[in-house]
């Protein structure tokens, strides 16, 4: 059974009665983490989507892109996106299940927030409101600050990409504290890392450009430096 197969299953008890937390509760453990960490991407895409007014074929489009969706399992991923959409629940409750869900797994949180960032930038504006989303969800996931700016220093084009907030380091850290914090980053963004936090094989693709922020940073610094 496909992924997509395995998140319409699940997301359709939604409609008939069952609640978002008993679904996640169900999901908590691999191999089923996968789909609870795509239900929670699309579940909070959705709704981060009306954020702005309005939902644009650019955001569905994001959502083929992070998961690298097959042309045959469209129509059911569509069907998950709008099951999310008309969910009575507001995102608060699912953010506060989800950051339950991942409770003391703070780097699977941050790759779901990288895939919020993907879609909120999916139509090239950054929405005052998406990024009021964006930080309360952070902020109920427990993300420390830090982290929420270098997230959002690599995804929106106007906030400068400083490659020490990038790597989530102090301004003019030493270098033995900045590569240690880049090998770290790289063990954590490799796919096998990631999939083992419960990211969908169909999701690997957010490591993609999390590799380029990364290295661009470090070499910046390492330049800077030498």
């Amino acid at each position: 059974m496909s992924l997509w197969s395995r998140i319409s299953d699940a997301v359709s008890s939604l409609a008939q009665g069952e609640s978002l937390a008993a679904i996640f509760d169900r999901l908590r453990t691999p191999p089923e983490r996968s789909v609870a960490f795509a239900i929670a991407v699309i579940a909070l895409g959705a709704k981060m989507a009306k954020a702005d007014g309005q939902v644009t074929r650019d955001e569905v489009t994001a959502f083929r892109e992070v998961f690298q969706i097959a042309r045959e399992d469209e129509a059911g991923a569509a069907r998950v996106f709008n099951l999310a959409r008309q969910d009575v629940a507001g995102y608060r409750e699912y953010a506060q299940r989800i950051g339950a869900m991942y409770e003391g797994n703070p780097i699977a949180l941050c790759d779901l927030m990288e895939g919020l960032f993907h879609i909120a930038m999916a139509d090239g504006f950054y929405h005052p409101n998406e990024d009021q989303f964006l930080e309360d969800v952070a902020g109920i996931f427990g993300l420390p600050d830090i982290e929420f700016r270098a997230l959002k220093s690599r995804f929106v084009p106007n906030a400068v990409p400083d490659p020490y907030t990038v790597l989530g380091v102090p301004q003019h850290a030493p270098m033995e504290q900045v590569r240690a914090a880049w090998r770290k980053l790289v063990r954590e963004t490799h796919p096998d890392s990631m999939i083992a936090r419960g990211v969908p094989e169909e999701a690997i693709k957010l490591a993609e450009k999390r590799m380029i922020d990364i290295n661009r940073a470090w070499d910046e610094i390492n330049r800077g430096n030498g």
